[in-house]
């Protein structure tokens, strides 16, 4: 299958996220491990929008500011959600979820990646991609790095999300981009820079 159009009326409305939790952030620093073995059971919606708001969700109406910090609020980070569905695009103004693929690009990106194994066994694989020439007008030979360390906010927020919803993961930086960015079919100006397969960990 190709790439989708998106627009308004292929929007999937995610649910409202939860602000507040039984778990404490000092807690779910302590309890994040990365995790490459999980169960074979489905996120719910309300899971995968939790994720998807602690990546880019909006936390400021007003201004547009978001959980993770961007240098001078650009925001050249997008965050695709990689399930059985196909691939989707997370939209922060509307919290939700734009349609990209109709087809599981999760082996694709196992292959893409040595074949590591957990990308195609998580139920969902978050995909942080950059854009980073959104930052070249404004800071010239330091957009890539602005670009990286951003990645590394948005990726820490989902991974200790995660833990303290009983979920895990593991940042996997480690594959090949050219065969990452055909098996997800994205936008040219768009660089997929990590891999987070999330799930319920296995238990032995």
């Amino acid at each position: 299958m190709g790439r989708m159009p998106s627009n308004k009326e292929r929007l999937v409305l995610l649910p409202k996220p939860v602000v507040g939790g039984s778990v404490s952030v000092s807690d779910a620093l302590a309890m994040r491990r990365s995790c490459r073995e999980f169960q074979p059971k489905n996120l719910s919606r309300d899971q995968v929008a939790q994720l998807c708001w602690a990546a880019q969700g909006i936390t400021d109406d007003h201004k547009g500011l978001r959980t993770s910090p961007s240098a001078g609020a650009w925001y050249p980070i997008t965050v695709f959600v990689a399930d059985a569905d196909g691939v989707f695009e997370y939209r922060p103004q509307e919290h939700a979820l734009s349609p990209v693929l109709e087809s599981d690009a999760r082996s694709g990106l196992q292959n893409a990646a040595a074949g590591q194994s957990c990308l195609g066994e998580a139920p969902l694989c978050l995909v942080i991609a950059v854009d980073i020439q959104r930052m070249v007008s404004k800071y010239h030979a330091d957009a890539e790095r602005y670009c990286l360390i951003e990645v590394g906010h948005v990726a820490q927020n989902v991974l200790v999300q995660a833990t303290a919803m009983g979920l895990a993961g593991a940042p996997i930086g480690a594959f090949d981009r050219d065969e990452a960015f055909s098996a997800l079919r994205l936008a040219r100006y768009l660089q997929p820079v990590y891999l987070l397969p999330i799930g319920f960990p296995r238990v032995y």
